[in-house]
């Protein structure tokens, strides 16, 4: 299947699914046929590409990029903004260990990595290497195959972080880092993500296409969402944050030492809080 025609053909079918879905002409939910439909897509999708362009010699290598370590030391750097671009695959961002480096971790395919230093300040800039896996990234695009990331940050200086992602599987546990601002842009994916736990006030701003975001606010942290969804759904616990004029908010929120505010543009997809 063309790369051009995957999205559209999936947004037709996806439209009548919630439509007949809305006639209740549909058994069950239209979510519960989306996303398996959308798996099956792209794994016959990256499959067809892949027989495509597979090498004539057997044993030869469809992606020659391999798995690389890499660290950034801090350098007496006492805050950082960290940009992940990452493409298909697997992302895995945790807490690290050792106070002397910002960033600690194994990166699929190699790395590409633009640093720049202003007194105590650092910029990092990482992807894929060679370039171009885009955050929107069509499935018909990554024949050469997932990328795996694992990496740790430091949980000692403050951070903001920025991340584009394709079709991806992302776990970001940002529970014991400093974040003070997240933005993440991201295309069709499944995100899992923690929010800081004693960081003061982080600022969150998810842009969501075809995916499913499932947002965990830690006990202890206030927050104040703000969404609004294309064909998808915004789903917030309110038990815990309470709906007013189309804001979810914690009661006391404004006095609180941790707080959140989320600000959520949402597609075809799902984002829920909790």
């Amino acid at each position: 299947m063309s790369s051009r025609f995957f999205w559209p053909i999936f947004l037709i079918v996806a439209g009548v699914l919630f439509m007949l879905d809305n006639f209740g002409l549909l058994p069950g939910s239209a979510w519960g046929w989306i996303w398996p439909l959308l798996l099956v897509s792209v794994g016959v999708n990256l499959l067809l590409r892949w027989n495509r362009r597979r090498p004539a010699a057997t044993g030869s290598p469809l992606w020659s990029g391999g798995a690389v370590n890499d660290s950034l030391p801090l350098d007496g750097a006492t805050s950082a903004q960290i940009v992940l671009r990452h493409g298909a695959g697997r992302l895995t961002v945790r807490a690290g260990g050792d106070p002397a480096v910002l960033f600690a971790g194994t990166f699929d395919g190699g790395l590409d990595k633009q640093v720049y230093r202003s007194g105590d300040r650092i910029e990092v800039t990482l992807r894929s290497d060679p370039p171009g896996w885009g955050p929107w990234m069509w499935p018909g695009e990554f024949g050469r195959g997932g990328l795996d990331w694992e990496m740790s940050l430091n949980p000692n200086i403050s951070l903001s972080l920025s991340l584009e992602t394709g079709a991806s599987n992302c776990d970001l546990d940002l529970s014991a880092l400093r974040v003070t601002d997240l933005a993440l842009k991201t295309g069709a994916s499944a995100t899992d993500i923690t929010l800081p736990a004693q960081a003061g006030f982080t600022r969150v701003r998810i842009a969501a296409g075809a995916a499913a975001v499932r947002v965990k606010v830690p006990d202890g942290v206030a927050a104040r969402i703000r969404g609004r969804m294309g064909l998808g759904a915004l789903n917030v616990d309110q038990s815990r944050f309470s709906r007013r004029d189309g804001t979810y908010e914690s009661s006391g929120f404004e006095s609180a030492t941790n707080r959140a505010e989320l600000e959520i543009d949402g597609g075809v997809g799902e984002v829920s809080v909790r």
